[in-house]
């Protein structure tokens, strides 16, 4: 599959589970916050946020099949140093120290993971647009976490299928201007490929959009982000699971420097706030 088509249906089986838990939440009781309920500038953030992620996600599965994955995820992860940079910029404050060295920790912890997964046999594919789509791909998640404050008073997951019901018509207006209609529709002629887009759909999009954002709000962005840099890890450690890689020393102690990371933040975090416990928007 092509990109575009990839990320449409992603998205579209993405919003169809959350919005599938939240009709659920309906049938019990639970009132649905609808747009109009909002103000302006919620929903003016909630579609900044739904753009942000349509160009995160077209931008890295794009790169992914341009330059080495290793490569794609280093500049991905990036992000968390500008989230912290950004957001001491728009509070008008100093970044507080032990997010800082947790920050260093991470990103040192993940560099090593996905460096360490390289393969020298294989070769390194390297191009300046495929790098760079990885570095739009890191502003745009920036910019996901940064707008979240604006539209904290939608509940999650009516802010979740939202954006990910934009985003999969975003997707599918993309294919349709670019001619590339046939890779939206390509699902539809070829049954084989469903296993791996319902997957992908639930798994990769419905469930960790919602956790995300839900992160985001109880713990704040820069947390969020700093922390998000377990997912190499996670991609390593199921790799030797599910595919038998080996895992080298290298990537163990990286491991181990993003776990230390954690630790940090979330005992500087009981240290700051006296043990009680805060939600972030």
């Amino acid at each position: 599959m092509e990109p575009i088509g990839f990320v449409a249906w992603r998205a579209a089986i993405g919003a169809l589970v959350v919005g599938a838990l939240l009709a659920l939440a309906a049938r019990r009781g639970r009132r649905v916050v609808r747009l109009g309920d909002v103000g302006r500038r919620a929903r003016a953030a909630l579609l900044a946020a739904a753009v942000a992620g349509l160009v995160t996600n077209l931008a890295m599965f794009i790169a992914f099949g341009r330059i080495t994955v290793a490569l794609a995820l280093l500049g991905f992860y990036t992000y968390p140093a500008v989230v912290t940079l950004v957001a001491s910029i728009r509070d008008r404050r100093p970044p507080d120290g032990i997010q800082l060295v947790a920050l260093a920790t991470a990103l040192l912890g993940m560099a090593l993971v996905v460096l360490g997964s390289l393969d020298p046999a294989a070769g390194i594919r390297f191009d300046l647009l495929g790098f760079g789509l990885t570095i739009l791909a890191a502003l745009s998640q920036t910019l996901f976490i940064i707008v979240s404050r604006g539209y904290a008073r939608i509940p999650t997951e009516e802010a979740t299928t939202v954006i990910l019901v934009l985003d999969a018509l975003g997707y599918v207006l993309i294919a349709a201007v670019v001619g590339s209609f046939d890779a939206i529709v390509l699902p539809l002629r070829t049954p084989g490929s469903w296993p791996l887009l319902l997957w992908a759909g639930v798994v990769g999009a419905g469930i960790p959009t919602f956790l995300f954002l839900t992160g985001i709000r109880w713990v704040g962005g820069v947390r969020t982000g700093i922390l998000a840099l377990f997912e190499p890890v996670v991609g390593v450690a199921l790799a030797a699971i599910v595919l038998g890689e080996a895992v080298g020393p290298v990537q163990g102690l990286g491991g181990a420097l993003v776990l230390a990371a954690g630790i940090l933040l979330q005992v500087g975090r009981r240290v700051g706030r006296g043990g009680a416990p805060v939600v972030a928007q």
